[in-house]
């Protein structure tokens, strides 16, 4: 086995194990991008608005995905201490 094939299979290992202790984030996290791209697309297939403003609407996806996720934990953080 050369060192190449040994990297390789660690850097294999290494993204197996994180997919396997991050699983359901990224699943989490493909919902929400699936469907804001659908809720985008759709509203613009349905208002034909300018490319530009579909592009950013697309983009301000991921300010939606921070705020969303930020305030749903201090969201749990506040009930919890309830």
């Amino acid at each position: 086995m050369t060192d190449a094939d040994s990297t390789d299979g660690g850097i294999v290992a290494t993204v197996r194990n994180h997919v396997r202790e991050h699983r359901g984030g990224m699943v989490v996290d493909l919902v929400f991008a699936l469907t804001w791209v659908t809720v985008v697309t759709v509203l613009f297939q349905v208002v034909q608005g300018p490319n530009w403003a579909y592009q950013l609407c697309l983009a301000s996806g991921v300010v939606a995905y921070y705020g969303f996720f930020t305030s749903l934990s201090l969201a749990k953080d506040r009930q919890s201490t309830r």
